[in-house]
């Protein structure tokens, strides 16, 4: 039996059960990701609209690296396309460091947390035609405060297969939101939900599970209904927990808050590729979509702590119990990938620590005011 390391509360995770191994000709899968900040005044922590100061003042390659993003106070950080976690690791650590100087030269902090903790001072959208024709199909949804997720790409080239591996992940996409949870504040106040950028999103009509698709054309035929229906502005506004990328070979997965620490991005996106490959090679039955939605509304509210819904039974499932299984089934890839030890070691900080959203109560708890928690939450790690 494998454990995730000496928790506190004598918790193992088992692999008892035999698992088969990928074949000799099955290959690496490049993965990469994008990181999504905030940029918040220091004294206040409002969110503030300096993302063009910001990325003037990144040094190349970083520059190149950076994306204009809807909000001025957001910018989004990219790494290249990584065959490696080590490599993957090492761009996030560097391209964190480097954003979090330019945010401190233009006179902001960047902040890795999933929704904007206490006030957008500027809600417009970011000055491009794109950014501005969302803001006007959509009206005052578009002005919401500013979300930040991280969204994590893996190799996949053959169109057909990664709408079956968008249809396979349903069910597990819930329990990376929870394990990402990390954005617990609204209008200065704890919301009582771990991830608030979930339950924000939901008012975006096309965010929300991947629907069970069975074909390129039902796909094709899906999203064109909604873009007639109005509810998709066009074809680029496919939102879903996952999807197949429009501009490269990839499958995205857009569940997670963006992550407090890059080394929990460096689990999210280790755990993520390893989900990809093994839905690749495997089949899943089929989910009813009111229990996703129940279960992603669960990982929202509780993040880790207790019980989750588990979408497969319907049940109340403890949430630690529920990441047992999924690395018992996602084994395989994460041996063949060179990444069990580290996705083991990960998941056992954060059963220890807690995920985003449990270390900044912690930090609350102590008195700490919300400007001085995420001071202390948003240095570059």
């Amino acid at each position: 039996m494998r454990t995730l390391g000496g928790e506190p509360d004598g918790r193992t995770f088992s692999s008892d059960h035999v698992v088969p191994t990928f074949g000799g000709d099955h290959v690496v899968r490049t993965f990469g990701v994008e990181e999504e900040f905030l940029l918040l005044d220091p004294r206040t922590a409002q969110n503030v609209p300096l993302a063009d100061k910001v990325v003037a003042a990144l040094p190349e390659p970083f520059r190149e690296r950076s994306r204009r993003e809807f909000r001025p106070s957001m910018i989004e950080m990219v790494t290249d396309v990584c065959t490696s976690t080590d490599d993957l690791s090492r761009q996030l650590r560097d391209a964190r460091a480097a954003a979090t100087a330019a945010a401190h030269s233009a006179g902001a902090t960047l902040t890795a947390i999933g929704a904007t903790p206490v006030a957008e001072t500027d809600p417009r959208s970011s000055d491009d035609p794109r950014f501005r024709a969302i803001t006007d199909h959509y009206g005052p949804i578009a002005r919401d405060p500013a979300l930040c997720g991280c969204h994590v790409h893996v190799g996949v080239a053959d169109p057909h297969l990664a709408v079956d591996i968008c249809t396979r992940l349903r069910a597990d996409l819930p329990l990376l939101q929870a394990l990402t949870a990390n954005s617990p504040l609204w209008l200065g106040t704890d919301t009582g939900y771990a991830s608030w950028r979930c339950v924000q999103l939901r008012r975006w009509p096309t965010v929300a599970p991947w629907p069970h698709l069975r074909s390129v054309a039902e796909f094709e035929q899906t999203v064109a209904a909604l873009v007639a229906s109005g509810d998709m502005m066009d074809d680029s506004m496919v939102l879903w927990w996952a999807r197949p990328s429009r501009a490269f070979p990839t499958v995205e997965v857009r569940a997670a808050d963006v992550c407090l620490d890059p080394a929990d991005t460096a689990l999210l996106a280790a755990l993520v590729r390893a989900m990809v490959d093994t839905a690749a090679h495997s089949t899943a039955p089929p989910v009813p979509d009111v229990l996703l939605h129940a279960a992603h509304g669960s990982a929202a509210r509780h993040g880790m702590a207790g019980t989750l819904l588990d979408p497969r039974t319907g049940r109340a499932v403890p949430a630690w119990d529920l990441v047992g299984a999924l690395v018992d089934r996602i084994t395989p890839a994460l041996r063949h990938h060179g990444d069990l030890e580290t996705v083991t070691a990960g998941l056992h900080r954060i059963h220890v620590d807690g995920t985003g959203a449990e270390r900044q109560r912690r930090l609350l708890a102590r008195g700490l005011s919300i400007p001085d928690m995420l001071a202390r939450t948003s240095t570059a790690q």
